[in-house]
């Protein structure tokens, strides 16, 4: 037990030890083409001598990582003339694996046991390395000694809220990197980097949110400080895992105290067989000899800035038009987001079946109600418990919006923001402002494959799942058709975390990176025509009207319209 191992926090670890379900552990468990290629990647190959380097997986559930890294670790030991019926004393100390969950833990020492008696060892000495190299505890909270040359693994992928509160403070005072909403795997990092030697590499997949997210800001800054970003891999198309999953995966290989710059895979390869290809591309470039499909970028790692792996093209026109350029905010807009009740089917319904007092109520549009350019109504409504001037309604000001209330008490006095503030128990999690309705704003729904944005001339409450933007400044169809641009499509695709199939992701931070002109320099002919292809249903229209906007050269333009196509989702399905 060490300092941060409290009688609670020993609780919780024990729980979270004994849980059966893969999901809630964040377990998922990688292919061997994969394994294979992080391990090609740190250098973890059977022409070193691994038997005289340390390797660690923090993570090790169903033993994806360490079976191979063994594998190879006796290979390489035969082959410098060991003898297995020596491993024990000679290669006690090359391996180290952690791995919380009981059952796998026991599951996967007994089958390493079995494969290391395949490979020659004795199987006294087989029980006696396993005992040796793998831990039943919390990677993040247990002793370690030493460094490591080789940190790999696949970290579990768990949210904050999934962590028992008393665990979650125990990490918060040994981590500097959560922060934020970050997931679990940000502290594996943490750890893993603070754990490798001087010139020692971890290798993790793991989703990708964090390179450009804003809770991946203190661990960009940790690496920025003290590590190298050598190889970054793109994994959208690769079925990396034996089950599938939403999240964006990606290979980042990183090693401790060097410099130089970041090898990055621009291609999206099916299969292992495609993904050994990328692999061997990569190590060619790193030694400085042409390679297909690999960027070479330069002071990839900045601070907390964003790392914009998947555009290392067009960074310096990215930069260009930073410099010269408003974000939205800067020019006059606001941007927004819709409300979030906390529980939908209870506050969301078919308009006229909300049986609440009139003005208790709001027209809401939803992302399927967004389509051409408008808003076509689907008939949604949402109770507003908020009054125009703050604060909650009165229950008893409103009898009917009173009975709908108490009729699904239960279920609102169940949720966590219930919990926490008892006598609002029946609020929404964001406050609805209700003249938000009758205001013209443009709707944005998030995950898409391309630019969607929808005026609304004030006739529905936005949806938590829909971006708001207004502004007084702005003629709003004028600005309809800059943020449908492939100008403003190049920032969003360049900087957000892209989901599974690439679609985009078009929330606030995003659309806040866009670059748009002064709309105080317009002309009216220019607005007029911004206006006249606001609702287009022909990008190339749409781009003729907002590209003289941003005076590019006819190269430059060239480069956004063709990095703007390739992130289009329909367009790559050639819908």
């Amino acid at each position: 037990m060490d300092e941060f191992r409290s009688p609670d926090v020993a609780a919780a670890v024990a729980a979270l030890a004994a849980d059966g379900g893969l999901k809630e552990r964040g377990a998922v468990f990688t292919k061997t083409g994969v394994v294979e290629a992080i391990l090609d990647l740190c250098g973890y190959t059977d022409n070193h001598l691994l038997h005289e380097m340390r390797f660690l997986e923090p993570s090790f559930g169903g033993g994806d990582f360490i079976f191979i890294a063994v594998e190879r670790l006796m290979s390489a030991f035969m082959r410098s003339g060991g003898d297995p019926s020596q491993s024990f004393d000679a290669l006690t100390d090359c391996i180290r694996g952690f791995e919380l969950h009981t059952a796998t833990f026991g599951d996967t020492r007994e089958r390493l046991a079995n494969l290391l008696a395949t490979l020659g060892v004795p199987e006294e000495q087989a029980v006696m390395l396993t005992e040796s190299w793998l831990v039943n505890d919390d990677f993040l909270l247990a002793r370690i000694d030493g460094s490591f040359d080789v940190v790999a693994g696949n970290p579990p992928y768990v949210r904050q809220e999934r962590i028992p509160e008393t665990l979650l403070k125990a990490y918060k005072r040994k981590y500097r990197t959560l922060y934020d909403r970050a997931d679990l795997y940000i502290m594996f990092y943490e750890r893993g980097l603070d754990l490798l030697t001087g010139g020692g590499v971890l290798g993790y997949i793991c989703a990708n949110r964090w390179v450009k997210n804003k809770y991946g800001g203190p661990l960009r800054l940790k690496v920025a400080e003290g590590y190298r970003l050598k190889h970054f891999l793109d994994l959208e198309r690769a079925d990396a895992f034996h089950e599938e999953v939403i999240a964006y995966p990606a290979i980042t290989v990183i090693q401790r105290g060097t410099h130089g710059p970041t090898h990055v895979a621009t291609e999206n390869q099916e299969s292992a067989v495609g993904l050994h290809a990328v692999v061997e591309e990569l190590q060619r470039s790193e030694q400085g000899e042409p390679a297909t499909g690999v960027a070479v970028v330069h002071d990839v790692a900045v601070g907390r800035s964003p790392w914009l792996l998947d555009a290392p093209h067009i960074l310096n026109l990215l930069r260009y038009l930073e410099s010269g350029f408003l974000t939205v905010e800067q020019s006059g807009a606001k941007v927004g987001i819709g409300v979030a009740t906390g529980a939908d089917r209870v506050f969301i319904r078919a308009y006229d079946e909300l049986a609440v007092e009139p003005d208790r109520k709001l027209r809401l549009a939803m992302a399927a109600d967004c389509a051409n350019g408008g808003v076509t109504w689907s008939g949604k409504g949402v109770i507003n418990p908020y009054l125009k001037a703050g604060g909650l309604a009165p229950l008893a000001d409103y009898p009917r919006f009173s009975a709908y209330m108490h009729e699904h008490g239960d279920v609102l006095k169940q949720r966590h923001t219930a919990r926490k503030q008892p006598s609002k128990w029946y609020r929404t999690i964001d406050r609805i402002y209700p003249d938000l309705t009758h205001q013209p704003k443009l709707l944005i729904p998030d995950i898409k494959g391309e630019a969607v944005v929808s005026f609304d001339p004030g006739e529905c409450y936005p949806h938590h799942n829909l971006y708001v933007v207004t502004s007084d400044l702005w003629d709003l169809q004028a600005l309809q058709a800059v943020l449908r641009s492939s100008v403003a499509l190049t920032f969003v695709a360049a900087y957000c975390v892209r989901m599974a199939g690439g679609f985009l992701r078009f929330q606030a931070q995003y659309l806040r990176r866009i670059r748009v002109p002064d709309p105080r320099t317009l002309t009216k002919q220019e607005v007029d025509a911004l206006v006249a292809v606001a609702s287009s249903g022909n990008q190339a229209e749409v781009d003729a009207a907002v590209m003289p906007l941003y005076g590019l050269s006819v190269e430059a333009e060239g480069e956004v319209l063709a990095f703007a196509h390739a992130a289009r989702v329909a367009r790559k399905k050639g819908k």
